[in-house]
């Protein structure tokens, strides 16, 4: 189990949270967590204000590849997939690998790409629809925090159950008073974020012996 940061080649963005916190009210909060097309093509105050494919995970599937020694033989989950947009980079970059992701968004895997929709469907993550141990890799990036607390411990105890090697996942998380302030601000989804220590006390109880890393605005 390691921290670090495997999304250091995904393009940085200058969040004004101070300015959308000004503008974010309950109805965004709501909208959000439907997780439907609102959320991924709809404004910017709900969610993604238009989720297309521009390549961005080519160099982070690349670094997945390298650091986990991916082959054609292995095989990758991407837990909350959304449209499959980096399911169908690690098919470019590896071809051959078996590639498999969940998204509760019954939106997002409806509107999947057409590469990678026999790969997909929806299911929750507290609940993962594999035998134990079926995949090389299991990644969750910006989801499971997505869980009220008690099933994002499931979850991440299912990560567990159906990785036989690796798991990476990503989650909202502070070091100090002045980031949770920038997090309560800019969260719209989360239901379960709490500090980097909190965290890691966390993966203690459940058992998530995987690495992982903090998204933090």
């Amino acid at each position: 189990m390691a921290e670090i940061n495997l999304l250091d080649t995904y393009p940085s963005i200058n969040r004004d949270v101070e300015g959308r916190f000004k503008l974010i009210t309950d109805e965004h909060h709501r909208i959000a967590r439907q997780f439907g097309k609102e959320f991924f093509d709809g404004d910017r105050l709900v969610g993604y204000g238009g989720y297309v494919y521009d390549g961005r995970w080519v160099k982070i599937v690349e670094r997945f590849r390298d650091y986990y020694n991916l082959t054609p033989k292995s095989s990758v989950l991407d837990i909350g997939c959304a449209k499959g947009f980096m399911l169908y980079d690690f098919m470019r970059a590896i071809p051959g690998i078996k590639v498999a992701g969940i998204d509760i968004s019954e939106y997002a895997i409806e509107n999947a790409m057409d590469g990678v929709k026999p790969f997909v469907t929806v299911a929750n993550a507290k609940n993962l629809p594999f035998p134990d141990k079926s995949f090389d890799l299991v990644i969750s990036i910006t989801t499971l925090h997505n869980l009220p607390l008690e099933e994002c411990k499931q979850a991440l105890r299912e990560v567990m159950r159906v990785s036989r090697k690796h798991a990476f996942v990503t989650l909202d998380s502070y070091h100090n008073e002045v980031e949770r302030d920038r997090m309560e601000k800019w969260n719209l989804t989360a239901l379960t974020y709490m500090s980097v220590d909190d965290w890691e006390r966390l993966f203690a109880e459940v058992g998530y012996t995987g690495d992982y890393y903090w998204f933090i605005p």
